[in-house]
């Protein structure tokens, strides 16, 4: 008798040691698809590299053509950007979230403006504050900075009414309930927020790139399409692909170390 592959069950969690196998098999089989399709001839390496030209193109990157840099480069302006817009983000949203006066006037506009793309701001934005640093940054913050505060604001209105109720009775003003009851309930929210949100900073800080810059990954996208170099360009989008990875992993990792008793 063959053994069989336990039934699966809606929301039942998986041993962590499994959860890893079945990661790491996904990724295997799209590299195996992938390797069969191009190094069997099936797609032509002009519109599709294979694995093993676009590692070697990769390490020729890292080694001679100085990528690092240009890795440094894009971190560095996705964590600016991304810092910069949770800063004003956070307090604004549980303004929001809390007092529905504050709500009321911001609501309108932010709702408004969260369904703005932030690349079509870019033109606007190399008219104000050129080609340097301050309009990638400014790029990142537009697509990230309503996102937040909606989000945020959600979050911290949802905070359970007979917690809030159980503060005034027992003595606590205005002041008290935001600090000791609403602040503490949403915080392991709102850093899921903050991870999934730095998640889409990635996106704008590419497009960001593709216009008008001289550094960055995108740069190196840009600059590889016009050679037509698919196996560079897999590649810097594979290297995005796994700094956001270690990113979210080290989120996930510190929220639960800092908000234990939360299911995160």
């Amino acid at each position: 008798m063959t053994p069989s592959l336990p039934r699966m069950k809606p929301l039942h969690p998986v041993a962590p040691a499994t959860r890893i196998a079945l990661g790491i098999s996904f990724f295997v089989v799209f590299f195996a698809v992938w390797a069969v399709a191009t190094l069997g001839g099936f797609v032509p390496k002009t519109f599709l590299a294979d694995p093993l030209t676009m590692v070697a193109s990769g390490w020729d990157l890292l080694a001679k053509q100085g990528f690092l840099k240009d890795i440094g480069m894009t971190v560095w302006r996705v964590v600016g950007g991304f810092l910069i817009a949770a800063v004003i983000a956070l307090p604004l949203g549980v303004l929001m979230g809390a007092y529905k006066p504050v709500e009321a006037f911001f609501e309108p506009f932010v709702s408004f403006a969260r369904y703005l793309p932030a690349s079509a701001f870019i033109p606007l934005l190399i008219l104000w504050a050129g080609i340097g640093e301050a309009q990638k940054l400014a790029v990142i913050f537009i697509g990230s900075f309503f996102q937040l505060v909606l989000m945020i604001a959600v979050t911290v209105g949802n905070t359970r009414r007979d917690l809030v109720e159980a503060a005034y009775t027992l003595g606590s003003g205005d002041r008290g309930v935001v600090l000791r009851v609403l602040l503490p309930s949403s915080a392991p929210e709102i850093a899921e927020t903050l991870r999934m949100v730095l998640g889409w900073a990635w996106t704008y800080v590419i497009v960001a790139e593709l216009i008008g810059a001289s550094s960055g990954i995108g740069h190196m996208i840009t600059d590889s399409q016009a050679l037509l170099a698919t196996d560079q360009i897999i590649f810097g989008i594979i290297v995005i692909g796994l700094i956001g990875l270690v990113t979210d992993f080290a989120f996930k990792a510190l929220n639960r170390k800092v908000f234990p008793w939360a299911r995160i």
